[in-house]
């Protein structure tokens, strides 16, 4: 695909601001641009404290979605899970309400300001709520090693899928899961932010570090270009939303549906976080599962969740610095 011209870009851009019902990733709204291009619809939402060269994987998969068009599919339904923020254990009930048949529960440990008595109590309680799920637990790589021993030990007794990224680094999670494996611990190790955020996403196969890796279309840079890492890294992914919207979700669902092998349900059903969204209803799951395919945004929404001029001017701003990246 022939990069777009910066301003046939631009004249596309819709930046919208979404609100959340709950506290996730420490914010409680998301500010995303859309693109429209002659294929469809994609979407550009690198988070506020990303840089340039990062960004740019985000307007590359944007540009790919609506300028080339989403791959082809070779599954018709891509099963999701559903996500419990760091909630206190007493809101999961309501948080697991909003969910339609999800068979597998993704829950936030490790948050900044909590403790492993938190964990524990909100992993406790989805077991508890959801007796038949597959929960895996997601820390961000927010322990550090003994910490996450610690935790991993307290957390395996409730039945852990996984434990995706719970420490920094490959090197950490390559010496995290020698020391599980030498414990006796079968928890799985996930690779998260060891792909994305290195300028190597193959080097935490190449290295042995985890069991599985996640990956996120937005942030490596577009379907294609992660189908192409799945293969090479040989190990079985999961795919992920980076908070998106529903446009962001479908493009997702589109690599989730492309991929050879799909063993895990993945982390697409994050529209539920939201109190609004571009479509109406939300690209969400039912029975658990999505169905893969383009979307429309309504254009009453877009008007009614529009962001301020300064806000658009910002969006724009980081489009034409994404851009000329990805020219030269």
């Amino acid at each position: 695909m022939s990069l777009p011209e910066l301003e046939e870009v631009l004249a596309t851009a819709t930046v919208v601001r979404l609100p959340m019902h709950v506290r996730f990733r420490g914010v409680m709204e998301r500010e995303a641009v859309l693109l429209h291009g002659p294929a469809g619809w994609g979407e550009f939402s690198p988070f506020l404290e990303y840089g340039d060269a990062e960004a740019s994987r985000w307007l590359a998969c944007a540009l790919e979605a609506g300028w080339e068009g989403l791959p082809t599919p070779v599954r018709t339904e891509v099963p999701v899970n559903g996500t419990v923020p760091a909630v206190a254990a007493s809101d999961v009930g309501h948080v697991l309400a909003r969910y339609d048949g999800v068979g597998t529960v993704k829950v936030k440990v490790a948050e900044r300001g909590q403790g492993l008595e938190d964990d524990v109590a909100r992993v406790a309680e989805v077991r508890r709520l959801a007796p038949e799920v597959r929960i895996r637990v997601d820390a961000n790589q927010g322990w550090d090693h003994e910490q996450a021993l610690a935790a991993l030990q307290a957390l395996a007794p409730y039945g852990l899928e996984y434990a995706e990224q719970p420490v920094p680094g490959i090197e950490g999670l390559a010496r995290l899961r020698e020391e599980l494996d030498r414990r006796g611990l079968p928890v799985l190790i996930a690779a998260d932010e060891a792909v994305r955020k290195e300028s190597d996403p193959l080097a935490v196969a190449r290295a042995g570090a985890a069991d599985l890796i996640i990956v996120k279309a937005q942030p490596l840079g577009g379907p294609r270009r992660v189908l192409r890492l799945v293969a090479e890294a040989g190990l079985p992914a999961v795919v992920s939303s980076a908070l998106d919207t529903s446009v962001g979700l479908a493009v997702g669902a589109s690599l989730a549906a492309a991929l050879p092998q799909l063993p895990y349900a993945c982390g697409l059903g994050t529209a539920s976080l939201f109190d609004a969204d571009v479509l109406e209803p939300p690209y969400a799951a039912h029975g658990g599962v999505l169905t893969p395919g383009a979307v429309e945004p309504d254009r009453e929404r877009l008007e009614a969740l529009r962001v301020a001029p300064e806000r658009e001017a910002f969006w724009r701003e980081r489009i034409t610095r994404a851009h000329a990246l990805l020219a030269g």
